[in-house]
């Protein structure tokens, strides 16, 4: 094991110092106890010193709860090098196919890929694998075990059975790959520019000790969306040999090759999470249909195969950049990120990076696993968006030109827009506003080029999967947390004209005109839909108020009420209605009209004005009642009418008894969901990871906070897990938690300070959050139902005159 990372199946960590933070300066305390000031003095936490230390990357690569039909029961995260949002995801891709490349059951690897998206539903990336092999021949895979395998944050490394070893770093851009070979062996390695998870095509150039080349996919959840990729790897020696592939022999003859291939991943019945496919009624993702990479899934697309002479070094060195401009951009990649460095100063320097991008939140106190579950989390949480330009600035735009970042600044790309616009941005944007300006400035780019916000965008194109309009949620969301260093003037105006585009909002002309999406129509999940373009419309009005556009802020604030047009009186429900305004059946447990959920879960999807969703319901003695049963089980899926907090629907749900004057309840769910979909092991998540989104939950839930409301940067609270926490945002600003005594049972608020003065509301002003503070829990083991309970302590909704 290298001293920077740890050995998986033993779970070994290299021990740190710890550093001393602040004191604690509250006790946890049960009821019957007497309060904090008669308690005996605080002592002090110890933050925790090089978090990567507690990232376990393999988190997500294996089932850890049941396939509900909307991308499996794992997490599709992908254990390999990458460093925080870098565009090169340099992983091993297993025989049997996941979403992110790598099955933790299967002990056969068939390559190390340059690209990779962590924890999508569906497949796209793990272009131009890489491949050492033992002899003359391309292999299909090589057997290995976990327990020759490690990962830390920017690296990673495995020992085939066979004794040839790979390890893996990178930077943002680029990588470094050394291969150790078996003494005596004949030393050879494959890299095929047209193979990636769908089908793809490529080329690849073989000089005297480079590899160059281009590889073109796409067709993400069976889009049409389409890349291309560039990649220039240069060795530390010359090849004593090297030739083309074709039909399993090398043609030494040949020093360039192009072709094609069909991906590994197979592809989704019609677009599976589109919406144009989707419009029939009752519509489930159909199973996606994997298969095994052997056989002529195998088969060489444009391959090179190239020998090394071992018998001085046994270890073969490589530098590798991509770029999806141009090969030239690749290879000046290398030389601005790498400058020479050895393999250990660019893993150090990787690791270092991803030190002080998890440090931005310091803990101390919680468990092992604790902090395990935590660091991990916050890790996936940092991996997408992904840096898109160059060590140059350029970048090629949704219109297909190539564009230049301003300096300073960087284009991403690769947004899961209905899944991150909920929690993972506004974390971003609350450690590293300057990352989360350049992703709003980005989004914005993506709609001036490609003419409208997508919803789920892959590197230079759009997908249109998923519904809804999130992406103006994510740009006001992150201007809110304090992001603005970004042309928010062309986002807003980019966001009205939106509105009423059909690429953006499919059916916006039944919504400007009835007030909700009706049923039976060509969108999908009419219900569903609807509730997205208000919460969008409600994002708008708030990103407008801020720029002092009273105009457009009235305006979508009204808009952003429509989801009342869907609230059946009689049953209580947010259900589907005919464009007559007549009511549908109806079954709360119905996936009918809904995407992804059913009838109970997405009635709770109001978050902006919850106040007025429970009067309509009967008034918080209805509804609190009503929100327990629906947390009798916690992960029940879409065919229940209970909570399902592995996919995104659900993700507001649990804040909810804060609005209900019961917040001991939240603090109790929170924890609850915390402590039981999610640990730091390779079945540590429930459902996938969503590019971060999933694992965003967990942080927040870690810090006892969230960010409820779309376009606000208001927090509601459930209780902190650690006993002390600093935020530190980047710019100066921090924000403290101190918290003695916390615990998995100490979880229930019996006290709280913001700055010294009292508080007993369940959550935390915009001010607060922009300007930083400090909160002082007093925490626990039994409920206190007083605290939080005035209805005047509530968070606040938003209604429209």
């Amino acid at each position: 094991m290298s001293s920077s990372g740890f050995r998986h199946r033993g779970r070994l960590f290299r021990p740190l110092p710890a550093l001393a933070v602040a004191a604690a300066t509250v006790v946890v305390v049960p009821v019957a106890v007497a309060p904090a000031a008669s308690a005996s003095p605080p002592r002090a936490a110890r933050a925790v010193d090089d978090p990567a230390q507690y990232v376990d990357p393999f988190t997500g690569t294996q089932d850890g709860g049941p396939d509900y039909g909307h991308g499996g029961g794992a997490g599709n995260n992908f254990p390999g090098a990458v460093a925080p949002f870098g565009m090169m995801q340099w992983s091993p891709d297993t025989v049997d196919h996941k979403h992110g490349g790598y099955e933790y059951d299967d002990d056969r690897i068939r390559g190390f890929s340059l690209t990779h998206i962590s924890g999508a539903g569906c497949s796209d990336f793990g272009n131009i694998p890489f491949m050492p092999v033992l002899g003359d021949s391309p292999v299909e895979s090589s057997t290995f075990s976990h327990d020759n395998e490690s990962a830390s944050p920017g690296s990673y490394g495995v020992t085939f059975d066979n004794g040839l070893k790979t390890e893996l770093t990178t930077a943002k851009r680029s990588g470094m790959a050394r291969f150790t070979y078996p003494e005596g062996e004949k030393a050879a390695l494959t890299v095929d520019a047209a193979k990636a998870f769908n089908d793809a095509s490529g080329e690849v150039t073989i000089g005297a000790r480079t590899l160059s080349g281009y590889s073109d996919s796409g067709g993400f959840c069976g889009t049409d969306n389409t890349y291309r990729v560039y990649f220039h790897a240069t060795f530390d020696r010359d090849f004593d040999s090297g030739g083309v592939v074709e039909d399993g022999t090398v043609d030494t003859s040949r020093k360039h090759v192009s072709g094609t291939s069909k991906g590994v991943a197979g592809k989704p019945d019609a677009s599976a999470k589109t919406a144009a496919s989707q419009a029939g009624p009752g519509t489930r993702e159909a199973p996606t249909e994997e298969r095994e990479a052997t056989g002529k899934a195998a088969e060489a697309g444009a391959q090179a195969l190239v020998g090394f002479d071992t018998s001085q070094d046994r270890t073969v060195e490589a530098r590798v950049g991509i770029s999806f401009v141009s090969l030239e951009n690749a290879e000046a990649n290398v030389a601005a990120e790498q400058d020479g460095k050895s393999f250990e100063e660019l893993r150090d320097g990787s690791r270092g990076d991803w030190n002080g991008m998890l440090g931005r939140i310091a803990v101390g106190g919680g468990s092992e696993s604790d902090r395990r579950r935590f660091y991990t989390a916050l890790y996936h949480s940092l991996i997408h968006p992904n840096v898109f330009s160059d060590s140059n600035g350029e970048y090629t735009g949704f219109d297909e030109k190539v564009h230049k970042a301003a300096d300073g600044h960087a284009q991403y790309a690769d947004y899961s827009g209905w899944d991150v616009y909920r929690s993972q941005v506004q974390l971003v944007a609350l450690i590293a506003p300057h990352v989360a300006s350049d992703i709003a400035q980005s989004a914005t780019n993506q709609a001036v080029q490609g003419g409208y916000f997508d919803r789920w965008t892959v590197a230079n194109g759009p997908t249109g999967v998923m519904v809804g309009d999130p992406l103006p949620i994510v740009v006001s969301s992150v201007h809110a947390f304090g992001a603005t260093d970004f042309d928010s003037a062309t986002a807003l105006e980019r966001m009205v004209d939106g509105a009423s585009n059909a690429d953006e909002r499919p059916g916006y002309a039944d919504y400007d005109s009835l007030g909700y999406l009706p049923a039976g129509n060509a969108d999908w999940g009419s219900v569903s839909t609807t509730l997205e373009y208000t919460s969008a419309d409600f994002a708008v009005a708030q990103l407008a108020q801020r720029l002092g556009d009273d105009g457009t802020h009235r305006t979508f604030l009204r808009r952003s009420q429509s989801w009342k047009n869907l609230f059946n009186p009689d049953n209580k429900y947010l259900q589907p209605r005919k464009a007559d305004g007549s009511w549908t059946s109806f079954s709360p447990t119905q996936d009918e009209e809904y995407v992804e959920g059913n009838g109970e879960q997405y009635t709770w999807m109001v978050p902006y004005n919850q106040r007025a969703l429970y009067d309509l319901m009967g008034g918080d003695a209805e509804v609190t009642p009503r929100l327990d049963a629906f947390f009798s089980e916690l992960n029940a899926g879409p065919d229940k009418p209970n909570a399902y907090l592995s996919n995104e629907p659900s993700a507001n749900t649990p804040w909810a008894y804060d609005y209900t004057g019961a917040p001991y309840k939240t603090q109790d769910v929170v924890r609850r969901a915390l402590t039981e979909l999610f640990k730091a092991a390779p079945d540590g998540l429930t459902g996938n990871d969503d590019l971060g989104q999933m694992s965003s939950w967990a942080v927040w839930a870690s810090l006892g906070m969230y960010p409820e409301t779309p376009g606000r940067s208001e927090l509601v609270l459930a209780s902190p897990l650690f006993e002390s926490v600093t935020v530190d945002r980047g710019d100066g600003r921090k924000i403290t938690v101190n918290a003695e005594g916390a615990s998995d049972d100490a979880k229930y608020v019996h006290g709280l300070k913001v700055n010294g003065e009292t508080s007993t509301k369940p959550w935390l002003s915009e001010k607060f959050v922009a300007e930083g503070g400090t909160l002082d829990f007093t925490l626990g083991t039994e409920p206190d139902a007083e605290w939080g309970s005035d209805p005047g302590d509530a968070p606040p909704s938003f209604d429209a005159p």
